[in-house]
């Protein structure tokens, strides 16, 4: 589980093709690998990753066709910038909202503008996602927390602030751009429980009581 805080920026420094999956080694001077070990999560983009080697300023993981399938890491060339954040601590700030790392899709920038010291961007409204995006709610681009400050029909805007331009990768992208998206994770379950019909277990939550009295 991840806050959408960046942590740091990073540079992927190796890609092996694994008999259809795919070994990549991400290197960083700013990010602090003095508490990371084998089988820790990092999030790379807004994607979760195992990993599976350590260097003193390097982790290394492997990507499934599953992930390869849903994330740009298949377009990704040795060089590309990536937000990197390590697996929240239970005691640890949860300063963005409540990130899985589980990548729902890609979508692509519309526009950019500078906004006196910020940013606006304007990114595509994939159909499949529409119900998730919601004006002030939250939404995760590359891995980044950040919050809808307008949603139409096909494109929802957010607004950049100095310090997370400076601290992510979101200044890199050019009109076209294509980044992932994941969406907000209590909207992806709250749609799931509204939409399907299933019989309360015994001694479980009764969703018709919960909505009768408001809750839902």
């Amino acid at each position: 589980m991840f806050t959408g805080i960046i942590e740091a920026t990073g540079t992927l420094s190796r890609l092996s093709p694994k008999g259809g999956d795919l070994s990549v080694t991400i290197q960083s001077s700013s990010l602090d690998f003095s508490d990371v070990k084998l089988g820790d999560s990092i999030a790379t983009n807004g994607v979760c990753l195992t990993v599976t080697a350590l260097g003193s300023q390097s982790f290394s993981a492997d990507l499934s066709a599953e992930t390869l399938t849903l994330t740009r890491f298949g377009e990704y060339k040795v060089g590309q910038l990536l937000n990197l954040e390590k697996a929240l601590l239970a005691t640890g700030r949860l300063g963005g909202h409540l990130v899985s790392g589980h990548v729902d899709g890609v979508t692509s920038l519309l526009a950019m503008e500078q906004s006196a010291r910020a940013w606006q961007l304007w990114f595509a409204l994939p159909a499949e996602l529409a119900p998730f995006i919601a004006h002030k709610g939250s939404v995760t681009i590359d891995g980044i927390s950040l919050t809808v400050n307008e949603v139409l029909t096909d494109r929802f805007r957010l607004t950049i602030v100095p310090h997370t331009a400076a601290q992510t990768t979101l200044l890199t992208l050019q009109k076209g751009s294509r980044v992932h998206i994941e969406v907000d994770l209590l909207a992806r379950y709250i749609q799931r429980l509204l939409t399907t019909p299933v019989a309360a277990p015994k001694g479980g939550v009764d969703l018709a009581l919960l909505a009768q009295r408001g809750f839902l």
